[in-house]
């Protein structure tokens, strides 16, 4: 997980792909952090990619790196609704402060339950490992 955590910190931005339906639906994050051992993201609750979790928690993020390596982590996800990982959070990425506050009923995160991610290249063998 560690290794999954630090790729996304130095890629800076990732991809966060939900389903709506059956349309495939990316936009970008940039925050990810650890808590508990576990890999979490932030988002807002009123924005439809918050909504399309909850319905299937099944995601996919991906991101590339200077290197030329890339990461696809796949699994599901949930919602963690409390106080000491939301203070986390903002501790963490100071900057989601200027975004969202503790009691403000909009900021969420959510943990992967479970997971696997794979780190590619176009030179070496893909290494693959559980979150």
């Amino acid at each position: 997980m560690k290794k999954a955590l630090e790729f996304l910190q130095e890629s800076g931005t990732f991809y966060l792909a939900t389903t709506e339906g059956d349309q495939p639906r990316v936009r970008p994050f940039g925050v990810a952090f650890e808590y508990e051992g576990k890999l979490y993201i932030v988002t807002n609750n009123t924005k439809k990619c918050f909504k399309q979790m909850i319905e299937n928690p099944k995601v996919e993020i991906s991101s590339m790196n200077k290197k030329g390596q890339w990461i696809r982590i796949t699994g599901e996800v949930a919602n963690d609704d409390r106080r000491e990982v939301k203070e986390f959070a903002l501790e963490s990425a100071p900057m989601l402060k200027s975004m969202y506050n503790i009691n403000d009923g909009i900021f969420a995160v959510l943990c992967f339950t479970k997971g696997t991610a794979t780190i590619s290249s176009f030179t070496d063998e893909p290494e693959t490992f559980s979150l």
